[in-house]
């Protein structure tokens, strides 16, 4: 059974989530707070971590920080914060995902479902080198991509930056984050350098570029690799 830990203050929604989840077949534990949380998230060994950033006793944000300290369970964000910045702190702290509510209960399960999936499909191919999608194929231990059966020449930087997104698949990354990885930190407000390069490997990798499959854009925040 896929175990949730419910990080929410407000016992309407819990409740609703709690009722939701159960029908379908997962354990919840529920935590009304930052500390009950963290507690539980030790003892319960949750699957996934569904996580509200406005609690009475801490910010999610800390919450997040404190779980990566030791573990690397999927954390999805339920927040009615929708700054931009805000969502950006608590992606760069280790979120995987960022819910704003209002939300439809089908968007979360489905986001709760690709967590779950993810993970799963991480745990035995944690040293995988290929990376297949119907569109490409990239070799990470060779350093080269494909399409269609032929070579695709990618510049070092277009290189480091693909490579970040697909060993991450289906988790935002931040664009901070990308800019500091590939950039230096000193460059991570350049975010126009993120939209040159994303456009090009765009224009090399995907069918259509202009509404790409693989490579998606995040507005505001970042960047994600659907396979």
């Amino acid at each position: 059974m896929t175990r949730v830990l419910v990080v929410e203050d407000d016992p309407q929604l819990v409740r609703a989530l709690v009722i939701n989840l159960q029908a379908r077949k997962y354990g919840v534990d529920p935590a009304p707070d930052g500390t009950t949380a963290l507690r539980l998230a030790a003892a319960r060994q949750p699957d996934v971590v569904l996580l509200d950033l406005g609690l009475p006793d801490m910010d999610g944000t800390d919450v997040i920080k404190a779980l990566r300290g030791w573990t690397r369970v999927p954390i999805l964000v339920l927040s009615a914060r929708r700054a931009s910045d805000e969502k950006v702190a608590a992606l760069d702290a280790g979120a995987d995902d960022y819910i704003t509510k209002p939300f439809s209960m089908d968007e979360l399960l489905a986001r709760l479902r690709a967590a779950v999936r993810r993970t799963d499909d991480a745990a035995p191919a944690s040293e995988t080198t290929l990376v297949t999608t119907d569109g490409f194929t990239i070799d990470l231990l060779a350093k080269k991509a494909t399409r269609a059966g032929h070579d695709v020449r990618l510049t070092p930087t277009e290189w480091h930056l693909l490579e970040i997104l697909v060993t991450n698949p289906g988790r935002l990354i931040t664009q901070k984050h990308l800019l500091a990885e590939v950039w230096g930190v000193s460059q991570s407000n350049k975010t126009n350098y993120l939209r040159v390069y994303m456009a090009q490997l765009r224009r090399k990798l995907e069918a259509d570029p202009a509404h790409p499959r693989y490579l998606i854009t995040e507005p505001g925040m970042g960047y994600r690799f659907e396979a």
